[in-house]
């Protein structure tokens, strides 16, 4: 069976930074894109970043480009969310999710994944 188990949310204050965590188990790690996204309270699941089997390739959604950074350590089969200069805009559930396909514009969308964690609560207060 398949877990992925986020950490690392909390509270923060605008301007601040926080790095997610998402700890896999129960499939061949590596051989997987791995992605992040959110959802705030009334809104659509959006998505936020994606990485490639190997970290040699990724995505951003444009409103967080220069601010987050995705990366994973397949040896700890964990994959990562660090995020800098938060906004209130920020504040959201975000999960991660594990996928196979070819990483084109579908790792933007729910459909590549099958795989999906529970989710860890950001709150950036202004």
């Amino acid at each position: 069976q398949v877990q992925l188990v986020e950490s690392g949310g909390g509270l923060v204050q605008a301007g601040g930074s926080l790095r997610l965590s998402c700890a896999a188990s129960g499939r061949t790690f590596s051989s997987y894109i791995m992605g992040w996204f959110r959802q705030a309270p009334g809104k659509e699941r959006e998505f936020v970043a994606a990485i490639n089997w190997s970290g040699g390739r990724t995505a951003y959604l444009d409103s967080v480009k220069g601010r987050f950074t995705i990366s994973r350590d397949n040896a700890k089969n964990t994959v990562y969310l660090q995020m800098n200069s938060l906004n209130p805009e920020d504040t959201a559930v975000y999960y991660c999710a594990s996928g196979e396909g070819q990483f084109t514009r579908v790792v933007r969308t729910t459909a590549l994944y099958d795989y999906w964690g529970q989710g860890t609560q950001v709150t950036v207060s202004s």
